[in-house]
């Protein structure tokens, strides 16, 4: 299984890194679910993805966890 981190993107403006932070999950608590997102893998490569609203959420849905793919 491979490794990535992803980020979600927003410009805040805001006094302080604490109060930009509080203000992200303030939108995040009250909003809508973002859906584009910049992925970075092991080697660095970095992709912007737009996820398609009605395909993420049927694959929320699901448990992935239980694919023996995963184990």
């Amino acid at each position: 299984m491979h490794k990535f981190t992803v980020s979600i993107i927003r410009q805040i403006e805001a006094d302080t890194a604490e109060e930009a932070a509080l203000l992200l999950y303030q939108e995040l608590s009250r909003g809508p679910i973002p859906d584009r997102y910049s992925v970075v893998d092991e080697t660095k490569a970095t992709t912007e993805v737009k996820l398609d609203r009605e395909k993420a959420d049927e694959f929320a849905t699901i448990d992935h966890t239980a694919d023996p793919g995963n184990w």
